[in-house]
């Protein structure tokens, strides 16, 4: 089996999406891959945001803001990688839902491995409604590597 050559990690800005993308980021330079680090997100009002975190608090709030927070979770997602090693790195913000966000990047970009953190596969929420780990790797076409994360 060859190298990988293009691998795709997803984050929402949060520490356990940071930990995926340290191990993508070991895997990439290991390999001399380039590193594609994705973010989704939805465009949200300033009233959707407030409200937002009033009923989730803060820490999940961050999921459902606009484009300025994405931007910030791949930039430190970048700083992250480059310290584990990794030299070829491409960021990239994406409107849309993470699993569709990640197939369409990984299409885009040619992507020979998708990795993603374990977080939500062993939640009630994930379990009944689907995590995207799970479903990005049953709807995935290349390899993926589910990072265990919490």
């Amino acid at each position: 089996m060859a190298a990988y050559q293009t691998v795709v990690v997803g984050t929402d800005g949060s520490d356990s999406s940071y930990l995926a993308v340290d191990r993508a980021a070991h895997i990439a330079a290991d390999a001399g891959a380039t590193l594609v680090i994705a973010c989704a997100y939805h465009p949200a009002r300033q009233d959707d945001v407030a409200r937002a975190q009033d009923e989730l608090g803060d820490d999940v709030a961050y999921q459902v803001v606009g484009s300025t927070p994405a931007e910030d979770s791949v930039r430190t997602a970048a700083e992250r990688a480059r310290a584990a090693g990794a030299t070829k790195i491409d960021t990239v913000v994406v409107d849309g839902e993470p699993v569709a966000t990640l197939a369409k990047v990984v299409r885009e970009r040619g992507a020979d491995l998708l990795v993603v953190g374990n977080r939500g596969l062993n939640t009630l929420a994930g379990r009944i409604l689907g995590s995207v780990p799970s479903e990005a790797a049953r709807k995935s076409k290349i390899d993926v590597l589910i990072v265990r994360t919490t």
